[in-house]
């Protein structure tokens, strides 16, 4: 009994003296947390090097960049039917429709670029600076495959403008400012990370966009706003949001500054938008075509065709090679391919990496110029035929369908196809295609003359 009585003294003792020593390091540990806000040395950034950075004060980049950022008011002339005479055959009484949204000073002299929709269909422009000045705005040019728009106000003195940055330079989790207008909220910045590059927000489009995605709040009025680095570098332009409701949930997505600079410099040089392409059909390659095609590769832009006379073809591209790489810069998928050659010109040469028969090669390419035209009225795009395309129909001028622009159309199948005739007038380029169309009113059928893949001569007509 006295010994049983001893060793449950000795386990109690114990336990107690355990149980002490416990408390007394969690208190020291207690302690250590609550002295942290007093000092700097328990910041985790102190112990990793190269991420200084997440210490930076926002203010001299906000500073730098919210008086080049612009308020932007378009005033559009709609017609709202009275009746039903008016809503099937049109007119109505005219109104002021107003839109707003965001712009940024690029120059000293007043150009400013901002989003193709925020300007879409105006009757009047007119912007806002940061200190209230008012001006009305001209439109010199647009492109609406990118949303990019660049418009001029003259004016008294020079204004602060936001330099470019290098887009192509960004990293994944880099902090960057969103400056913008929302909601008519004036001056507004936030702050966010690069959450993504390279991101398609329509992944089914047969032309892939390739935006920069962070998570910097950003809501209507934001659009056509500056996306900076933390030295006040232009790095994007906000272009859109991924909502349920309409207003910022997480996720918004710019425009990379090298495809907006590039945009706006063709169109002050040249009018329009010169587009510069390597001359392939591609897909994204993943794990199931990779195991298909029994190669190792995950990554990359697998080459399923080659276009004749294009610079993929006269550098010697193939069928069938994996391009992972465009100057250096890594290629995971078809919209890191196509955000890149975004800011590229015809007769550029871009070395790109490819990956065939297990060896990598870099091939240079000179890009050749993307001649396109959008027939709305229909839903296709047309490019002008080669001479290739030519010989092999055996005809001497012709425009060939390159995609189908809506679901309608897709269905058809006419990708490829060579078109003769509009109308019953002959077509031999997309010159003749903008000549003929400009005729034709909103209400007049289209009849389209083509030979198929098959080489016969058939006739559609659209009403």
């Amino acid at each position: 009994m006295k010994q049983t009585v001893k060793l449950l003294s000795v386990a109690l003792i114990a336990g107690a003296i355990t149980l002490g020593g416990y408390k007394l390091i969690e208190d020291k540990q207690e302690t250590v947390v609550l002295t942290t806000p007093e000092t700097t040395s328990f910041i985790p950034t102190t112990f990793t090097t190269g991420l200084t950075e997440t210490n930076i004060d926002f203010v001299e980049a906000a500073e730098k960049t919210v008086n080049a950022v612009v308020h932007v008011k378009n005033t559009m002339i709609s017609r709202q039917p009275s009746n039903l005479m008016e809503y099937y055959f049109g007119g109505g009484e005219p109104r002021a429709v107003e839109g707003a949204g965001s712009g940024v000073i690029i120059t000293p002299d007043g150009y400013i670029v901002t989003n193709n929709h925020v300007i879409a269909n105006a009757a009047q422009l007119e912007v806002t600076l940061n200190d209230n000045k008012t001006y009305s705005a001209e439109l010199i040019g647009t492109d609406a495959k990118t949303d990019i728009a660049l418009i001029k106000i003259d004016p008294d003195e020079k204004l602060p403008f936001v330099p470019f940055g290098d887009s192509n330079e960004l990293r994944i989790g880099e902090w960057v400012l969103a400056v913008g207008n929302p909601f008519n909220l004036t001056s507004t910045v936030t702050a966010g990370i690069v959450s993504a590059k390279a991101r398609d927000l329509n992944e089914f489009d047969a032309n892939p966009q390739s935006f920069i995605q962070t998570d910097a709040a950003v809501n209507r009025g934001n659009s056509g706003g500056a996306l900076v680095n933390i030295r006040g570098e232009l790095v994007g332009i906000n272009t859109a949001i991924t909502s349920e409701t309409g207003s910022y949930v997480g996720y918004s997505f710019a425009v990379p500054s090298n495809n907006a600079r590039k945009i706006i410099e063709d169109i002050m040089e040249y009018g329009d938008v010169q587009r510069g392409i390597l001359g392939i059909q591609g897909r994204n390659l993943n794990s199931n075509i990779a195991e298909q095609l029994g190669i190792n590769e995950t990554e990359g832009v697998i080459v399923g065709g080659v276009e004749n006379g294009s610079g993929a073809d006269k550098s010697g591209i193939r069928e069938g090679d994996i391009i992972q790489g465009l100057d250096g810069y890594k290629v995971g998928k078809f919209s890191d391919l196509t955000g890149y050659l975004g800011s590229k010109r015809p007769n550029d040469v871009v070395d790109v990496t490819v990956i065939r028969n297990g060896r990598k090669k870099v091939i240079p390419v000179t890009l050749v110029k993307l001649e396109t035209y959008e027939l709305e009225q229909i839903g296709l795009e047309l490019r002008n035929a080669n001479r290739e395309d030519l010989s092999r129909f055996g005809v001497n001028g012709g425009v060939k369908v390159s995609r189908a622009l809506t679901r309608d159309m897709q269905k058809y199948d006419l990708g490829g196809i060579l078109i003769t005739k509009i109308n019953d007038q002959s077509v031999d380029n997309i010159d003749d295609v903008k000549r003929i169309m400009s005729r034709i009113s909103g209400n007049d059928d289209i009849k389209l003359t083509f030979i198929n893949r098959d080489g016969e001569l058939n006739s559609f007509i659209f009403r």
